[in-house]
């Protein structure tokens, strides 16, 4: 699941010429649903997105989240943030299938109401007009992930040369994670 959040100083959105969400100071995240997402990832994001501190404090520093700036969120579901952009010049979509991904982001939005932030919509896969004032500009790209090894999900110790000069690394990664981790390293040496 994937939050292009950008922090704005207004935002809104219109289908059919009628605005069906608008906010002012707060974050506009656009936000798409990739094949496989679940709850958990959406949840996981939710937390990262109003956790995320991109407004300024009284110093003018990014130390303050949308909540403790009292800000607002304008989710738009945007699927064309999950295509494939590997190869060739023209988008590939697998995203997740319309209905799930629909679930998911009426979910996600959900979360961010029931967490006390003042949420607005827009209308999913309608054709939609979105206008915004990006504050800063700020923008940026937030993900969930949900990583497994197995069927058990087990995580394990990996040692990793990773300067080739004798030094290790000691971490915890998953499985798949590990094995493309020396895969890496390995082809660096070659």
């Amino acid at each position: 699941m994937i939050a292009l959040i950008q922090r704005v100083s207004e935002a809104r959105v219109v289908v059919d010429g009628e605005v069906v969400g608008a906010i002012d100071h707060g974050l506009l995240v656009l936000l798409g649903v990739e094949k496989g997402d679940d709850d958990k990832k959406a949840h996981r994001l939710h937390e990262k997105v109003l956790g995320y501190r991109i407004f300024g404090d009284d110093e003018g520093k990014m130390n303050l989240n949308v909540q403790q700036a009292g800000g607002q969120v304008l989710v738009v579901s945007q699927f064309t943030l999950a295509a494939d952009t590997k190869k060739g010049m023209r988008p590939s979509f697998n995203g997740a299938p319309p209905a799930e991904a629909d679930r998911l982001y009426q979910l996600f939005s959900q979360y961010c109401r029931d967490s006390g932030v003042h949420t607005e919509n827009g209308v999913f896969a309608a054709d939609m007009k979105v206008s915004l004032t990006n504050d800063g500009p700020v923008t940026f790209w937030l993900q969930a992930y949900r990583f497994t090894s197995g069927s058990q999900g087990e995580l394990r110790n990996v040692s990793i040369d990773h300067t080739n000069e004798g030094r290790r690394i000691e971490c915890v990664l998953p499985f798949s994670l590990a094995d493309a981790a020396r895969t890496l390293v390995s082809a660096r040496r070659l």
